[in-house]
């Protein structure tokens, strides 16, 4: 039975960031709202209690029954899960005006712990709390200050519990804790007994084994995008199914300049059974003339929908639909607090299961983004496709703003391709996160050949990031800019002018719409 660790989740913006931190150390984890915890079974390692932007003394403080898991498993408590174990344990919290913000020294007092085998004297650490653990349980000792606060970490003293209960109220997660990771190791390895035997083959032979369980004889259609997280998810399946999986690729018209003649034959270079399917005509003609962006998104949503419906209705006795779902998408729908507010309508196949009587196997459910990379490069995917920038399921509908049209696509389209194959000649592609071109409902004047021009005008879009969730503006060489904007203009016949973003996420999304 698979080991893994908990995260209990109080609401904290770095809760996923302890889960890729435990990930990194080839740990397995899941993380569940502190209100809905899951089956504490067997195999589980340690308990891991999460952050929150609440205080513990809050009248809608969120609650859970730490009997549960104290003195049953290894538990270490951040931030706000220090302050709430020693408020529920017998100590004292409260808000003062003593409080921490930002980089602190961590100032250990009882250095034979192992919680700090190998961390420095002195050690870099990142607070963020407006309470103030003022008094410990009885049954706990201190273990580290700071010099602005007394109680910056403790521990169950000796015997107290049959298992250690550690509460820290630094973040370890976070890059500015300098040794949090080795923290972190400290307490699942040395302390919790984690084996650290969650590797990527380890993954594939489970999740392998599970899907040839779960499917059997039956048969699986799957929606492919050419993007990463589907593309693993199809290799997965097929590595346990074999032919009962048929992919169906659908051309929107909204994809990059040859993408779907590109990406079909990788496809099939890969031995996947996959149907292309031309639908550029049915996408088009409904959104020909449509500039609202959650509209465009809608119904690109339900053409794909019923362009899907109709090819999987070809197919004999399925069962099952594919999906690329991976883990972030699948912690933000059990929130702690509820569904967030939406920026920003998604699109996917929502409705196709219902549609088609299906049952839905998603095979990449427990991975973050950069864990899907990690898989499909040891499954053997080409770096063509895994090392591919994240691209909008809408496609270059939501990166031409204002009215669609049929010619405006086609500019997007070849402004796109200079920039991505200038980008890749010079060796930058694999530099950045993402890249893409928008197209504007701005025309501006020009001169040309002694002419004047009235044309369109081209945003470039390229940002930094590790998984989209925040992100930063690429420093690109103003010589590269400088080509790729020549060279647009040159070629690209109705753009007559080219600027680049420079705006970060937040505030600004990576995308325009």
């Amino acid at each position: 039975m698979l080991e893994k660790v908990i995260i209990l989740d109080f609401g904290s913006q770095y809760t996923q960031l302890i889960a890729r931190r435990v990930r990194e150390l080839q740990i397995y984890c899941e993380i569940h709202p502190c209100n809905n915890p899951p089956a504490f079974t067997e195999n589980v390692k340690a308990v891991i209690l999460s952050g929150s932007p609440y205080s513990v003394n809050d009248e809608n403080a969120l609650q859970f029954e730490l009997e549960t898991v104290v003195d049953k498993f290894p538990v270490l408590g951040v931030c706000y899960g220090a302050q709430y174990i020693s408020a529920k344990l017998g100590g004292r919290v409260e808000s003062s005006n003593i409080r921490e913000y930002g980089k602190a020294t961590l100032k250990v007092t009882k250095k034979e712990d192992q919680l700090f085998e190998a961390i420095s004297d002195d050690s870099q650490i990142w607070m963020s709390h407006g309470d103030s653990i003022l008094d410990i349980p009885d049954s706990f000792e201190i273990v580290a200050t700071t010099d602005s606060i007394p109680v910056a970490a403790f521990r169950s003293k000796t015997n107290a519990y049959d298992k250690p209960v550690y509460c820290i109220q630094f973040h370890p997660e976070v890059s500015h804790s300098l040794e949090g990771s080795t923290l972190l190791k400290n307490f699942l390895v040395n302390i919790a007994g984690c084996s650290q035997d969650w590797t990527p083959a380890h993954f594939i032979e489970t999740t392998v084994g599970e899907l040839k369980s779960q499917i059997g004889s039956d048969k699986v259609v799957m929606g492919l995008s050419g993007g990463v997280d589907s593309t693993v998810a199809a290799t997965l399946l097929q590595r346990a199914i074999g032919d009962q999986l048929t992919c169906i690729f659908v051309d929107n018209g909204l994809l990059r300049k040859g993408e779907f003649e590109e990406v079909l034959d990788s496809y099939k270079g890969m031995g996947l059974n996959i149907i292309g399917v031309d639908a550029k005509d049915a996408f088009l003609d409904e959104l020909e003339g449509v500039s609202d962006p959650e509209k465009k998104r809608k119904i690109i949503g339900r053409v794909f929908i019923e362009v899907f419906e109709a090819e999987a209705n070809k197919l004999d006795n399925i069962k099952w639909l594919g999906q690329g779902t991976i883990y972030p998408d699948v912690i933000e729908s059990v929130s702690v607090h509820g569904p967030s507010a939406t920026i920003k309508s998604h699109h996917n196949v929502g409705g196709l299961p219902e549609r088609l009587a299906l049952k839905i196997v998603e095979p990449l459910r427990t991975l973050f983004k950069d864990e899907v990379r990690v898989i499909g490069t040891e499954l053997g995917i080409s770096k063509d496709i895994i090392g591919r920038h994240p691209f909008p399921g809408p496609g270059l509908a939501i990166r031409i703003l204002g009215p669609i049209s049929r010619e405006k696509i086609r500019l997007c389209q070849d402004a796109d391709a200079i920039y991505i194959n200038q980008l890749k000649d010079q060796g930058l592609y694999d530099k950045v996160w993402q890249a893409g071109a928008i197209l504007l409902p701005v025309q501006s004047v020009g001169v040309m050949g002694d002419e004047r021009t009235y044309e369109f005008t081209l945003a470039l879009r390229c940002v930094n990031s590790v998984d989209g969730m925040t992100a930063d503006w690429s420093k690109l060489p103003h010589s590269f800019l400088e080509t790729v904007s020549t060279e647009i203009i040159n070629q690209v016949k109705g753009i007559n002018r080219v600027v680049y973003d420079i705006s970060t996420k937040p505030p600004a999304t990576i995308e325009w719409e």
